[in-house]
């Protein structure tokens, strides 16, 4: 499990770098609209920046989620099954999302590839907007590790919803 562990740390420092970023970003950019004047234009940027910056925030983060039971569940027939029958619903809810979340990241690769053969730029920043579709490509992936895990056993993402 030392390569789960070395991923948590990856996504978990990823995840907070990225929110610093974009909190002293967003920042600067008052600051500079408010003592700046026609100075701040310069700085239309940085809406954009953490636009994008927050859609990696939120998809780099479902596999963590997951993995910590903080995902939305409706618990009300999970609560009231007996053990043998709850631990094959748990495991047809893993599988079921396992499958789900391949089949949309698949999805989202296919869009990113139609997106950079577009040749669609964003406007401020003047980077190719597929590579911004790689962020639902990387949280879905991340999100189906988390589900294949469970699945398998090696990780017990309902121990602590079940508490």
């Amino acid at each position: 499990m030392t390569a789960l562990n070395l991923l948590r740390t990856v996504e978990r420092t990823v995840l907070i770098a990225l929110f610093l970023i974009m909190v002293f970003l967003y920042t600067g950019s008052v600051v500079t609209r408010e003592i700046g004047g026609t100075f701040a234009s310069r700085f239309a940027w940085i809406e954009e920046a953490v636009r994008i910056m927050n859609l990696f925030l939120a998809f780099l983060a479902l596999g963590l989620a997951l993995e910590r039971g903080k995902h939305v569940g409706i618990t009300n027939i999970r609560d009231r099954l007996p053990a043998p029958a709850l631990k094959i619903l748990l495991k047809f809810i893993d599988l079921v999302g396992l499958c789900v979340t391949i089949y949309i990241a698949w999805l989202a690769l296919d869009l990113v590839q139609f997106v950079l053969k577009s040749g669609q730029k964003s406007p401020t920043l003047g980077v190719p907007m597929g590579y911004i579709y790689v962020a639902p490509v990387a949280g879905f992936i991340l999100l189906g590790l988390r589900y294949g895990l469970s699945l398998l056993g090696l990780i017990d993402r309902y121990q602590e919803a079940s508490e």
